[in-house]
């Protein structure tokens, strides 16, 4: 099984089209393919700015990871 991709979602929109005058129904099979084909292209959400250590050091002061401190 593949991926819906923007390419398949327009050519099952197209003949939709074509058989019903120019109009797809919302809901229909061709509007979930055209949703699921957005929802394939979109790139993953980047990393937050004070996400963990990429260097492999211990995270500094104000990253929100150190131990409390003892009094």
């Amino acid at each position: 099984m593949k991926n819906m991709n923007q390419s398949a979602a327009a050519r099952i929109q197209a003949a939709e089209a074509k058989a019903n005058n120019g109009l797809v129904e919302k809901g229909s099979f061709a509007a979930r393919a055209q949703r699921a084909a957005a929802g394939n292209q979109q790139s993953p959400r980047p990393a937050p700015p004070n996400g963990p250590s990429k260097t492999g050091k211990p995270s500094g002061k104000g990253r929100g990871n150190n131990a409390p401190k003892s009094k």
